[in-house]
């Protein structure tokens, strides 16, 4: 599945039916900490944190969907810091049954736009 780029996501950010996952800490997310070389810290607003940990924890895809709280089909979006959890994170949402893609960019190119929103 193709990855999301930073215009479609700029375009799409708070649409309807479109989860945002962000897989990286708490504390990345909510700001108190993050990569020295992000000009900002926290989150891509409306995006819901689910570190990476705890869907490794999950022992099977119907406790991924337990975990995540949607239907089986529901689109998501993974990000974390630079692409890598995200990806690992969408593959395993993915065999769960999410229509779920990589914003490869994540929180380290969204952080370096100035006109973008930040939770």
């Amino acid at each position: 599945m193709e990855d999301v780029s930073l215009a479609e996501l700029r375009n799409r950010l708070g649409e309807d039916g479109l989860l945002l996952l962000d897989v990286r800490s708490r504390a990345e997310f909510g700001g108190t900490a993050g990569a020295h070389c992000d000009p900002r810290q926290g989150h891509i607003p409306g995006a819901r944190n689910l570190p990476l940990d705890e869907l490794l924890a999950c022992r099977c895809a119907e406790d991924v969907r337990a975990l995540v709280g949607l239907p089986e089909g529901a689109e998501i979006v993974a990000y974390c810091h630079s692409g890598s959890r995200s990806a690992f994170a969408a593959q395993l949402l993915r065999d769960a049954g999410y229509a779920a893609r990589n914003y490869e960019g994540s929180w380290h190119e969204w952080s370096r736009e100035p006109d973008l929103p930040a939770g």
